[in-house]
């Protein structure tokens, strides 16, 4: 005979805030309909390492899904698709729903930009009878990880008459791959001397690229030019169009399982497509017309502060909803006054061997759902918006009405670093918003790694918030 709950049990029951963990709360078939929805994002990850690639793709499935490219001049009515590609490195994606839009919008943001290695403007030298690529890395990143991985080069050459050259080399079977070099531990000893953070220094993450000479003769770069010819012959283009060029070098390898069960997905550029591809299938996955006009912005530049015409600090984002509402007579300060928005970005996962960072109470935890956070920031709450208490009910109550596994987080303890996201800049535009995303281990590592049960509910959440009536 089972026993009754104590008093103590049944109040806890009542009043304690109880994590749930995914895989216990779903039943067999949402997990298996989160490990198929996982399939086509990893997909995505492998067709999508820069935001050039992601951009693109989700333009392709746009149009697949009956969206049309915005017209500024056109006022649009309940149910129509629109899209908007701003400058091929970020997109916004819009149904038109039937409430005014000075009712508000309901917004979700991510970027599609992650940490990397760009070419400098004149990258190629040879020394020592190597080829070698100089690189600049793209955010924040742990140098050296980048030694000794197989690496890939993407972008774009665009020559002085204008003809774009698109780059990517090192994903096929039948390519080369690329390499950062690192000392042997042998002759090491200096380098071993030096702290972590300056291990492998930025002027020391060179990419191998080539060793052979174009001839036997014995004039100097040799080797050097052997690779010009090379780039000459496939791409019809010289040194100099180097200086016109965004080519970035990211991790060769594919998005994969990890575990033994299966349940979560190892790859490069978690952060934070893993929030882009779940917003942006939400919108796709709309039926019939939603109540409020529902937005997805992917954006670029986030990881070095969303400065730059295609990063969200800047005005793409107001233009585009401004010419939606003058279209229709409609004030766009007061639209944007009513707008809520979810900022889809990801935060550091617990990881138990390095607990230290990490405040348990506040931490976020693989396979805990959609993370929820009030704040981002660093130190005293800089660089963020703090979500109003107001908002932040609301958002709990729209999550627990349709099912979503959610947790609350931060991002590490206080004064132990800290990072931001584009909430602030939504925030600037008398927009509500809030973070909501997955957690990552390994974050800004070039391999890192997700729940599959995390990303599906980052999805969930998404549509749920579109669906609102």
């Amino acid at each position: 005979m089972a026993e009754e709950k104590s008093k103590a049990d049944e109040l806890k029951e009542k009043l304690f805030h109880k994590r749930e963990n995914a895989a216990k709360k779903l039943t067999q078939p949402e997990i298996a309909e989160a490990d198929a929805f996982c399939e086509g994002y990893k997909d995505f990850l492998n067709r999508a390492k820069t935001e050039r690639e992601a951009a693109s793709f989700m333009e392709v499935r746009a149009k697949a899904h009956g969206f049309a490219e915005f017209d500024p001049k056109k006022a649009y009515t309940a149910g129509d698709k629109v899209y908007y590609n701003n400058r091929g490195k970020a997109i916004i994606l819009a149904v038109i729903g039937e409430k005014p839009l000075e009712a508000g919008l309901r917004l979700t943001a991510a970027h599609i930009d992650s940490p990397r290695l760009d070419l400098k403007p004149s990258p190629l030298y040879e020394d020592a009878g190597l080829a070698l690529f100089k690189t600049h890395y793209y955010g924040g990143i742990k140098k050296y990880q980048w030694t000794c991985l197989p690496l890939a080069l993407h972008g774009v050459l665009v020559k002085k008459d204008g003809e774009k050259i698109e780059v990517r080399v090192g994903e096929e079977a039948d390519e080369p791959r690329f390499a950062v070099t690192d000392l042997l531990p042998h002759l090491a000893n200096e380098q071993m001397k030096r702290t972590l953070a300056d291990g492998v220094r930025g002027e020391e993450l060179n990419v191998l690229v080539g060793s052979r000479p174009f001839s036997a003769d014995e004039s100097s770069d040799q080797v050097k030019l052997n690779i010009l010819n090379i780039l000459f012959e496939k791409y019809g283009v010289t040194e100099s169009d180097f200086l016109s060029a965004e080519l970035e070098i990211v991790p060769a390898f594919q998005a994969c399982d990890i575990g033994f069960d299966r349940s979560m997905i190892g790859s490069y550029g978690h952060d934070d497509r893993v929030c882009a591809y779940p917003a942006a299938e939400a919108i796709f996955a709309l039926e019939g017309t939603p109540a409020y006009t529902a937005v997805t912005v992917l954006t670029d530049k986030e990881e070095i502060g969303s400065e730059g015409n295609t990063g969200l600090n800047s005005a793409y984002l107001e233009h585009f909803i401004t010419d939606l509402c003058l279209a229709r007579g409609e004030n766009v300060r007061t639209a944007l006054h009513h707008t809520k928005s979810l900022s889809a970005d990801v935060t550091a996962a617990f990881d138990p061997t390095y607990p230290d960072v990490c405040e348990r109470n506040n931490a976020a935890f693989l396979n805990g759902g959609a993370a929820f956070m009030k704040y981002s920031g660093a130190r005293g709450k800089s660089g963020t918006s703090d979500a109003s208490a107001e908002y932040m009910a609301a958002v709990r109550r729209m999550l627990d009405e349709n099912g979503v596994v959610w947790q609350c987080a931060e991002l590490g303890k206080v004064d132990a670093g800290g990072g931001g996201t584009v909430a602030m800049f939504l925030a600037g535009m008398d927009i509500d918003v809030v973070d909501i995303g997955v957690p990552v281990l390994s974050m800004h590592a070039p391999f890192e790694i997700v729940s599959k049960l995390d990303v599906f509910m980052t999805y969930r959440a998404c549509k749920a918030f579109f669906e609102e009536k």
